[in-house]
């Protein structure tokens, strides 16, 4: 990674990843979609949990803006809309995964993570 002395913290590579994965529920969204590689928007809200129609709705809006995720809705009654990783999506799996290991060291008492 470059450093420079001069550089502001919001013109850096990593504030820019952070921006894209930030937020309380992106990342699980992220790692749910990695584990069942295409899903719909109930059965994510099911697995996620505490998760309001509306900040769904929102964070999937933001990661689909940022292509980090494919939305793919098929015109049908009632609507059915599928939510996949877009290829630059599956490259934060690996950093996801890491984070994952790292829990795991720090909490061996949680629950393993999704493989």
């Amino acid at each position: 990674m470059k450093k420079s002395k001069d550089k502001k913290m919001i013109e850096t590579p990593f504030n820019y990843t952070l921006s894209l994965i930030s937020g309380k529920w992106k990342m699980i969204i992220l790692y749910l979609l990695s584990e069942y590689k295409i899903i719909r928007y109930n059965e994510l809200q099911r697995k996620i949990g505490n998760i309001t129609y509306k900040m769904l709705s929102c964070q999937l809006k933001e990661l689909e803006a940022d292509k980090l995720i494919i939305r793919k809705e098929y015109p049908m009654i009632p609507p059915k809309v599928e939510y996949s990783l877009s290829e630059k999506g599956k490259t934060l799996i690996p950093i996801l995964d890491s984070m994952c290991e790292w829990g795991s060291k720090q909490r061996p008492d949680l629950v393993i993570c999704m493989e």
